[in-house]
């Protein structure tokens, strides 16, 4: 799916391969935690603690050993609309906003813990590969969107020697990511590109944007912060805040699941591995609920750092756990250095991940496959940049539904012969559903048929209860006129449900190519005449 081709060998990780990885992965955690933090009203070192315990439970109970999780833009743009309604019932200068968000955490965590136990993570199966790779593409704009946003400063684009400085800095990044492999294909290409053009700011005193001014300019004061404290969210525990939090809850819970799942997906397929939903649904929700307790602003997989970690060698849980600590240890100790970062390494190294993320090979199948199919891929990546990833594979997943229903109903076919007794047979081919039962009803010829008319369905496969009724009601007709139908090679199941049933339907009939059993009634039929 993604553009870069691996090999098996490729995906045998290593200790040490997991440490460098999560420490390059901490590193880009920094500003996405913080700007989806300011995406959703609160404070940074609210996203970073967010990120901090989302990426340390999943990696050490979730379902996907090397998947990245933290705060994301998906649920972020979310949060806003909570935050400020939270915000507005608290009073005026209450801040009670973020209060009610962590309180819908707990009800997030919940929800999503209830479906990993009752087994919902399976249904990740109904997405189509078409929708699969229109997530992909359209997150992979998003994520190159997101970076164009830190090509801005003091609120207005960069123009002149700060737009030169910028790009050739990215440009620096990205080449540096490209050239380290071919030197030596186990380096920790992503964390010695960052640490190589730090240096040369800092060196060179070069005059750029760092992960300092860039929270600056949102309006933050750094990242250093203390431990996360325990705190049960300070709201009103009445059927009002319920009644307030459960819709946010519900859609936050299934943003988290659908982008988890899809991305674990993903790094299933370039890893060859196979990952476990129901355990990272239970992950998630662990994850989201201790956010809830601690002041974090929960989130989910991210599907660029879960990119930059395979890419660097991570592998194992110990990546994911190594990321989560080295970014509380950012927060505690190291803050003043991080915050010089240049936020140019870490857009090349994001740029890196659009690139690996893309489904470039969208271009090569757009002849080959079905135009539906091309339809969804670009419904679903349209939706994903215009709106969420949530409305996005909803969308995609129904269209793709019906076009299968759509398609299926057209296969609906009739063989019919009569034989030497004068008995009208009705062979039927194709799936008999919903979508079909009209373009069913037309192959029969109810007032013209003869008195005797079998109805085989050795071929045909009843689906679903329009198909029953529509079964009923063909046998109605023709009893109705007088004639006798029978049916057979129907389930044991559709016969309990066929009116009249022990009139109409032959059961545990011997197979035999003059159907002994009609040609007996037929003759019983004339004799009584």
């Amino acid at each position: 799916m993604a553009s870069n081709h691996f090999m098996v060998s490729d995906f045998k990780g290593s200790i040490q391969s997991d440490i460098f990885s999560g420490i390059t992965v901490a590193l880009a955690l920094v500003p996405e935690a913080v700007a989806f933090a300011f995406v959703a009203g609160v404070s940074p070192v609210v996203g970073l603690y967010g990120a901090f315990m989302m990426c340390l439970i999943t990696a050490i109970g979730g379902g996907r050993p090397g998947m990245i999780s933290g705060a994301t833009g998906a649920m972020a743009v979310v949060m806003v609309s909570l935050v400020l309604e939270g915000n507005a019932m608290g009073g005026a200068g209450s801040h009670a906003g973020v209060q009610y968000l962590f309180f819908t955490l707990l009800l997030v965590g919940i929800f999503q813990s209830l479906a990993g136990i009752f087994r919902l993570g399976k249904f990740i199966r109904m997405v189509p590969r078409s929708v699969m790779m229109g997530f992909v593409n359209g997150l992979a704009i998003v994520i190159f969107l997101s970076q164009l946003n830190m090509f801005q400063a003091g609120g207005s684009w960069m123009q002149g020697q700060a737009l030169w400085t910028m790009t050739g800095l990215v440009a620096l990044t990205m080449g540096l990511l490209f050239l380290i492999p071919l030197i030596h294909k186990k380096a920790p290409a992503a964390l010695i590109s960052i640490i190589a053009v730090s240096l040369l700011v800092l060196f060179a005193r070069i005059d750029t944007e760092t992960v300092l001014s860039f929270i600056q300019a949102k309006g933050g004061s750094g990242i250093q912060a203390g431990l996360p404290s325990f705190s049960f969210p300070k709201v009103p525990l009445s059927w009002e805040t319920l009644v307030f939090v459960t819709p946010y809850a519900l859609i936050l819970a299934a943003i988290g699941l659908i982008e988890s799942l899809m991305t674990l997906t993903l790094i299933d397929e370039l890893t060859l591995t196979h990952g476990h939903g129901n355990r990272e649904c239970v992950a998630q929700g662990v994850a989201n609920f201790t956010n809830g307790l601690f002041g974090g602003m929960g989130g989910c997989a991210m599907i660029g750092q879960s990119i930059i970690n395979i890419t660097s060698g991570g592998r194992g849980r110990l990546s994911g756990i190594v990321a989560a600590v080295a970014l509380l240890f950012f927060i505690l100790f190291t803050s003043h250095y991080i915050e010089t970062i240049p936020i140019a390494a870490l857009v090349g190294v994001m740029f890196i991940v659009v690139i690996k993320t893309f489904a470039w090979s969208t271009f090569n199948i757009l002849n080959k496959v079905p135009k539906w199919d091309v339809a969804v891929i670009l419904l679903v990546t349209v939706l994903t940049v215009m709106y969420d990833l949530a409305i996005a594979v909803l969308c995609g997943v129904v269209v793709s539904a019906m076009i299968f229903a759509w398609q299926n109903a057209l296969r609906i076919r009739a063989r019919k012969m009569v034989d030497e007794h004068g008995i009208k047979h009705y062979q039927i081919y194709g799936p008999l559903f919903f979508a079909s039962t009209t373009l069913f009803l037309t192959k029969f010829d109810v007032e013209n048929d003869p008195q005797e008319v079998i109805i085989d369905f050795e071929e045909s496969r009843i689906m679903d209860q329009s198909a029953i009724e529509t079964i009923n009601n063909l046998a109605e007709s023709y009893l109705r006129l007088g004639k006798h139908v029978h049916l057979r090679h129907l389930s044991q199941d559709c016969i309990r449900l066929i009116k009249k049933a022990e009139e109409i339907c032959d059961v545990n009939v011997l197979e035999d190519p003059d159907y002994f059993v009609s040609i007996d009634n037929y003759r019983k039929y004339r004799e009584s005449l």
